[in-house]
Order: structure tokens, then sequence, then C-alpha cells
């Protein structure tokens, strides 16, 4: 993690270092500036075009497709987790993040003084989630805490003796920065902490996405995977996965996790069968390609908005596709002041960014895809320069 934003390379070298045939790739609006692919992430065509085959499989008909299913879904698993680098067996397709820490925290089976520790960087339906459960510990994490050092340093300072639980993000929603490291990972298993990792962001963005080897840990596919939306895995320890219970009754119960947890009858299957295609086109493009470009497209785009008077780069970690900035003071202090202003700049500016709030002041947080150009960045700055010194 770093502190600084690189300079000494201008807007030239970036617009010659466009991804070759990224943005062809995706249907996306032309006249928009997709610069949040960490939020809902985007399909691309070859990946779109698998599920509508899929589609018509199901349609032609029904009968043969739901009860060969559930070993399709096994082999299309076992696809997702040799890219991750996890085991087949010990991985379940499910719809999103926070159905995966539903199914996590109800497997843990907390007693009425267990205590969770969350952070106030957490995911708000995550850490929801938490709340239904246990009594939450929550964790205020300066946005400028220097280094991993100092984040785990200020997690293991708020133990107690009643916290039983971890529930931590790998990398941060809103700020964009590495969490749950693998040396943090480390000191809350010495201390016989049960690490749950909110990875949302991890698989297709990171190398190694299950590193530090947490109890359970779940990301989403449907970012930066390339996943039709609703595509999402949960990797459990073997010693928790006995525990897992699926979210309603099937004809795969008496299998066990992963296949009880996957199987919901007649439902629409067709995004997880199709999901290993999106990890497939990564690796065909080349997965360190593919990382290095985005990471360095959105290095630039911090840099230029760095310039704006009263917005200021957040710590980072190198090689992310994400960057979180702060906004100057008094903007974007609750929730409505964040989302009307994120409108505003959608609205104004062409541009699709996320704002999120904090008491005395959010911040702006980009992404860095293959569909995006240097240019999208640029015209970001200048119109939120305009925007902000307009008040």
């Amino acid at each position: 993690m770093t502190t600084s934003v690189g300079a000494g390379r201008g807007a030239q070298d970036h617009k010659r270092g466009e991804f070759p045939g990224g943005a062809e790739l995706f249907r996306l609006d032309p006249a928009v500036a997709h610069l949040n692919h960490g939020s809902f992430g985007a399909v691309p065509l070859p990946v779109a075009e698998a599920q509508r085959r899929l589609t018509e499989e199901v349609m032609a008909d029904p009968d043969a497709f739901f009860v060969g299913v559930p070993d399709r879904i096994a082999e299309a698993r076992g696809r997702v987790a040799a890219h991750l680098g996890g085991d087949p067996d010990g991985i379940a397709f499910v719809a999103n993040a926070t159905e995966a820490a539903n199914l996590a925290l109800d497997a843990l089976r907390l007693d009425p003084g267990d205590e969770i520790l969350v952070t106030d960087h957490g995911y708000g339906t995550v850490v929801a989630a938490a709340a239904r459960r246990a009594r939450t510990a929550v964790v205020s994490l300066d946005p400028d805490l220097p280094d991993e050092d100092a984040v785990s340093e200020a997690v293991l300072a708020a133990l107690t003796p009643r916290t039983r639980v971890a529930l931590l993000d790998g990398i941060t929603s809103p700020t964009a920065r590495p969490l749950a490291t693998p040396r943090l990972l480390a000191g809350l298993r010495e201390r016989g902490i049960t690490t749950v990792v909110d990875g949302a962001h991890a698989p297709g963005m990171l190398a190694e996405p299950l590193a530090g080897e947490p109890d359970f840990w779940f990301g989403n596919l449907h970012k930066w995977a390339y996943a039709p939306a609703g595509s999402a895995v949960l990797a459990v320890a073997p010693a928790h996965r006995a525990r897992v219970a699926a979210p309603v009754p099937s004809w795969e119960d008496d299998r066990g996790f992963p296949r009880a947890v996957e199987f919901r009858a007649t439902v629409d299957y067709t995004g997880w069968l199709a999901a290993p295609e999106g990890l497939d086109l990564i690796a065909r493009l080349g997965a360190g390609q593919v990382r290095a470009h985005n990471a360095e497209l959105v290095r630039y785009g911090a840099e230029l908005l760095e310039r704006i008077p009263g917005v200021t780069s957040l710590p980072y970690g190198e090689g992310l596709a994400m960057r979180s900035l702060r906004l100057p003071a008094g903007l974007a202090r609750t929730k409505q002041e964040a989302a009307a202003l994120r409108e505003e700049i959608a609205a104004r500016l062409g541009c699709r960014v996320l704002i999120w709030n904090r008491p005395g002041g959010g911040g702006i947080r980009i992404s860095g895809q293959i569909y995006n150009r240097p240019e999208e960045y640029e015209r970001l700055t200048a119109g939120l320069r305009d925007l902000l010194s307009r008040g």
C-alpha cells in the first residue's frame, strides 16, 4: 500500500495504452462515461451470448435442462474454482455477496453473548446481516490511515473478550483499499477469531483472491469477473462446511455443501452456468495485462482528480482497478447528499461514479476497465472542477 500518487506520465502515454478491442467487447452506451464498474460490473458480449444460448436450451427442453442442471452447476463451479485457486468442493454458487454473508453467519450459530467485529467501511447490507445475528462492534477506520500496519493495528486493538467473529472487507467498497490482508487474518486466527471476508471485488481483479485462507470468504463474479448479474461464490473452510445450511429445502439436501446450497428448484441458472466464460475471457485477454491496464488507467484518473482544489487522494492498494479520493469538506456528509451529488454528476457530466458519504465530508470512487478511455477521466475532471467551483 502507498500513500502517494505516481507522476511523470501524461495523457498521451495513456491514450497510446488503450486496451485493444476492449470497448468492442461490451454493449455500453458510448455517450456515458462508465467509471463505476466496481458497483455493478458489465457483461461482455461473449458471456452474454453464452447465457443466451443457455436460455434457448431451457426453452427448448426444460425437462432435460433441470434434470441435469445440478451436475452442470458442479462442472461450472469447478471451472470457477480453478480460476480462483480454490477447492471446488468448498465453493458454492450464490446470488450475491449479501446472500453469502447470511449463509456464513448462520453457519456460525452464535450465542447471545457473542460479538461480531465489523468496520465502518463495510458494505451496508453485509453489516446489517451481522447485526441481525449478534451484537456488533464497529471499528471506525480513518480513511487516511497510512498503511496496512495501521489498519491491522486498529482492527486488532478493537477486539474484546466477547469477539468471536471478524467480518472484514477484502477490499473496502467505498474507499477501495485492502483491509483483510493475509497478515491481519493471521493475527486474528492467532487470537482464536473466526474470519469472514467480504471479497466482493476480488474475483477478476486480484491474482490471488483467496489469499490468507479465511474461514469464510465470498466474492461477486458479476463485477470484475465479467459474469452475468446474480453470480457470486461462497468459499468455506473444511471445518465449517457441514454447518452451512441451504437457504431453502431442495432435492439436493442430502448431498450437503455445496450442492444443497446451489440447487433451488425451477429458477434461472443460466447466469451461473455462463459465469466461467467471463473468467475464461479474462484468461484469453491475458489476466495480468487486464489487471495492469485497469490499475494504470484508474491511477491516471485519480491523478487528474487530485488536481481539483479540495480533492485529495486516499491511501490505496497497488494494482487495484479502483481508487477513492476525498471530496472538499462539507460535501456528501450523508447518504442523501452523496446520492444527490452522484445523480448530478450523471445528469450534467454523463459520468457514472460512486459517491460515498462520511460525516464532515465524503468522497468519490472511480474504476478502470478495459472499455474505459483516458478522455473519460479528463471529461469527469473538467466537469467536476466546474461543478464544485459553482458550489
